[in-house]
């Protein structure tokens, strides 16, 4: 007997369950359609246009020739990886781990962030986010059963800035979890010390445990990454992750890692065994020897982005938008009312035929749309030259 689940007597059934059923096909696949099919420059999606040193690339291929993670590599990741990830806390945090207990790694930050909510959260618990929030943060939530609870970052003179008292009152009897991205995705925003202290206080006076995406770290431009495991009374509720493609630029790889106390790697663990298990194991070992490059190679990959963002963002201004200068990230987000527009979809999905660039609207990354509605996010993680040409075409929009 063949079962139609398309459709039932009591009509049709849609084949999406209930918790993914709003979300669709991304707006970066959208984005990268248009951007191919109209030939324009895609500063939409954030990956590099260049790869990453080259020494870290020959240890790949070193190790794929070696036999090293051709087969499973360990579930919680290849010891040398976990050493190295335990070393760079320390090095550049001041937070001690046990690579052994306290360090695990996944598919990128994506997966980490899948399993440390589908690890964490009961149906029905409420989890804070910082919106705009990265979309999977949105979906990863759903599937994990929680309610989503959003706090809006706002624009300010300085950049969109977190309302401290919005966060307190959002906070229940039902919230279990708070989901912190700094630097943040798309609006470049890098917490300061005290937020970030007056945030580590909530946590412990609610007793909430708190997520932490912390993939831009080493991008912080204008002010200092703080983690917020290092605040006290943080080690032990605090889930910190990052990964190696933002700060390598070899965003394919997927290969990132989770800190935290040894309870909570556990349970993060038992959710990622069952994702994808393992994953990436030859560039586990290239990734180890990256995270051991010297100081003068983090310092000069922030200098370079750092000249990039202001080149597209003193670009985007003589364009006629109005520019929120990130602290940290690889994306500025722009204001298109300057320009006489007010919808950030039409805008972008106009953008590529009349001047040949693509960026993404932040709309998608909000709840409350309205309050995304006007703004607009390029990434300038590209090669100098393509900026350049980006920032001639967009001036036909001040014309």
């Amino acid at each position: 007997m063949t079962t139609d689940w398309t459709a039932r007597e009591e009509g049709p059934r849609p084949l999406l369950n209930r918790r993914l059923a709003e979300f669709g096909t991304t707006i970066f696949a959208e984005m990268s359609a248009l951007a191919l099919r109209t030939g324009s420059i895609n500063l939409g999606q954030g990956f590099p246009d260049t790869d990453g040193p080259e020494e870290i690339r020959e240890a790949a291929v070193r190790a794929l020739r070696d036999g090293r993670g051709n087969q499973y590599p360990p579930g919680p990741g290849v010891p040398e990886l976990r050493q190295a990830i335990a070393e760079h806390q320390q090095r550049f945090h001041g937070l001690v781990h046990d690579p052994d207990t306290e360090v695990l790694v996944t598919a990128g930050a994506t997966e980490a962030i899948a399993a440390a909510l589908l690890a964490l959260v009961e149906p029905g618990d409420e989890v804070i986010a910082l919106e705009p929030y990265y979309d999977s943060y949105a979906a990863c939530i759903a599937m994990a059963g929680g309610v989503r609870v959003p706090v809006t970052l706002r624009p300010h003179e300085q950049g969109f800035r977190l309302d401290l008292d919005e966060l307190r009152d959002a906070v229940t009897e039902r919230t279990r979890l708070l989901l912190i991205n700094t630097p943040h995705n798309p609006t470049g925003t890098v917490l300061t010390r005290d937020e970030l202290s007056a945030i580590a206080a909530l946590a412990v006076e609610r007793d909430l445990l708190v997520v932490t995406d912390e993939v831009y770290e080493h991008l912080a431009f204008d002010r200092e990454h703080v983690p917020l495991a290092s605040f006290p009374g943080m080690r032990g509720r605090t889930v910190t992750i990052s990964s190696a493609g933002k700060t390598f630029s070899f965003t394919g790889w997927k290969v990132g890692w989770v800190t935290a106390a040894a309870e909570l790697v556990t349970a993060v663990r038992s959710a990622k065994q069952f994702l994808t298990y393992v994953s990436a194991g030859p560039f586990q070992y290239a990734v180890a020897e990256a995270l051991r490059m010297p100081d003068t190679y983090f310092e000069g990959l922030r200098e370079d982005l750092r000249a990039k963002r202001d080149l597209l963002s003193e670009g985007l201004a003589a364009a006629g938008f109005a520019v929120h200068r990130p602290a940290g990230t690889y994306f500025v987000t722009t204001d298109v009312r300057p320009l006489g527009e007010s919808d950030g979809f039409a805008f972008c999905r106009a953008l590529p035929e009349r001047c040949g660039v693509v960026a993404i609207p932040n709309a998608v990354f909000y709840d409350h749309r309205e309050e995304g509605a006007p703004f607009v996010r390029f990434a300038f993680c590209k090669r100098v030259d393509v900026l350049q040409e980006a920032v001639a075409r967009l001036k036909s929009l001040a014309s």
